[in-house]
Order: structure tokens, then C-alpha cells, then sequence
């Protein structure tokens, strides 16, 4: 690692904060009163991180397979917040299921919860999927893409972490095609720390799962499907853990 290179990582990393205050203030007043003002905002935000990152540090972005445009859900593999900008600026409108303390940090909480995010308790397991299925029907009638993690966090490249059952749920709840999505961005922007190294990112959406089919089976080829195609593209980009 060079101290320039360091130095770059660094000032992204602060302009993106600083970008990101900016933009929430400018566009409050459309975003209090449309919802549209505000996925607008987010999406505005999510291009100007994807240039300013390549220009900074080298990193390039690239989005493979057909991301869905109609209502579904999207079971994506999470490496860090690269890959949550990637997948919201490719779909028309995308909500997250996140994890409610995000409501409480500063103008990402409340854009989140502006764009339709389904905020969730990750306390007691079976409280979270109640709580977590009660929230998406209560949201049903707003259309888009509900996003979720799988395994519930974020997974550093070769580390191992269980799928959660909760997504089987939402998928027999919701009964919708499933869009399951791999990626190396953790490769090139880690969980933690400053450095973010030059390369290409990318996310990949892969065929969708058709609703229907028994949780059991739907989570073992969720996890497959995701876990297969995110461990080909490490290696493509040279990772081998």
C-alpha cells in the first residue's frame, strides 16, 4: 500500500460524507413532500460515488445480468456499502430491509426510511420475522424491489457466514420472483478500514427463482446460486482464499 494511494482512499471516504449531507439538503424539500424527490436524491448520490471512486482510487463498477424492473425480491450477497449503492442505482425502486438502528444516522435514516426501507429489530430471531413480515405487508402496496441480505451483515471475502431463514419467509409471504445477486466488492472496498484499492467491482443479478417453492429449497439454492457465483467472481478478480 502506498501513502498516496491511502491518502486518495481517505479523501473519498470524506467527500462522500460531505456529498452526502449536501445532497440530503438540497433536495429535502422535494424529498418532504414526494417520494419521488427523495429516491431521486439517493440516486443522484449512488452515481456521484460510483464517479468520484473511480477517479480517487481506480476503482471501476460494473453491473452484470438483467436487474429486475418489476415487483420482486432481491436476495443479495453483502460485502460492504459499495455493493448496497450498485444494486440501488440499478433497479428503479429499490427498498432495503435494514437494520433499525440505521433510522437514527443522519440524513441515511431518514432518506432510507423516505424510499419505502423496511426497518427491523435484529434482537430475538423470531421477533425480528415477525416484526419484518408485519412491516413488508404493511408496505405492500408500495411497488419496487425489496432487497435483503441473506445472512444478515456484511461477509469479508472468505469468511462463512449461515443464510437466515427469514428471506425463505418473505419469499413464501410475498409470493414473488426471487432475484438472487452475487458480488466481489468486498475484494476492493473491505468491511472495515480506509484503503479502497483500484480494480472492478462488480455485482452480478442472477436468473430469478419463480415463487412457489418450499423455504427449505428456495434458501439451499439461494445460498448455492450466491455463494457459487460471488466465490467465481473473487477469483476472476484474483482472490484466493
Amino acid at each position: 500500500m502506498t501513502p498516496i494511494r491511502w491518502l486518495l482512499s481517505l479523501v473519498f471516504i470524506v467527500q462522500m460524507y460531505l456529498v452526502m449531507a449536501v445532497m440530503a439538503v438540497l433536495f429535502a424539500p422535494w424529498a418532504l413532500v414526494s417520494r419521488r424527490g427523495a429516491r431521486v436524491a439517493a440516486k443522484t448520490y449512488c452515481r456521484w460515488v460510483i464517479v468520484s471512486l473511480r477517479l480517487l482510487t481506480g476503482l471501476r463498477c460494473e453491473v452484470r445480468g438483467t436487474p429486475p424492473t418489476a415487483e420482486c425480491l432481491i436476495a443479495a450477497k453483502h460485502q460492504s456499502f459499495l455493493d448496497i449503492i450498485l444494486i440501488f442505482d440499478a433497479v428503479p425502486a429499490g427498498k432495503f430491509i435494514m437494520k433499525r438502528e440505521l433510522m437514527f444516522a443522519p440524513f441515511l435514516g431518514q432518506y432510507a426510511l423516505r424510499i419505502g426501507c423496511v426497518p427491523v429489530d435484529r434482537g430475538k430471531r423470531g421477533a425480528a420475522i415477525t416484526r419484518m413480515k408485519a412491516d413488508v405487508a404493511r408496505g405492500a402496496a408500495e411497488p419496487g424491489q425489496l432487497i435483503i441480505y441473506p445472512q444478515g451483515t456484511r461477509v469479508a471475502p472468505g469468511d462463512v457466514k449461515p443464510y437466515k431463514v427469514g428471506t425463505g419467509l418473505l419469499y413464501e409471504q410475498l409470493g414473488q420472483p426471487c432475484v438472487p445477486v452475487a458480488t466481489n466488492v468486498g475484494l476492493f472496498w473491505p468491511k472495515r478500514g480506509i484503503l479502497r484499492k483500484p480494480g472492478l467491482a462488480v455485482v452480478e443479478f442472477l436468473d430469478p427463482i419463480a415463487p412457489g417453492l418450499p423455504i427449505p429449497e428456495f434458501m439451499a439454492r439461494i445460498e448455492s446460486e450466491i455463494e457459487t457465483r460471488s466465490n467465481r467472481l473473487m477469483a476472476e478478480a484474483g482472490f484466493r482464499g
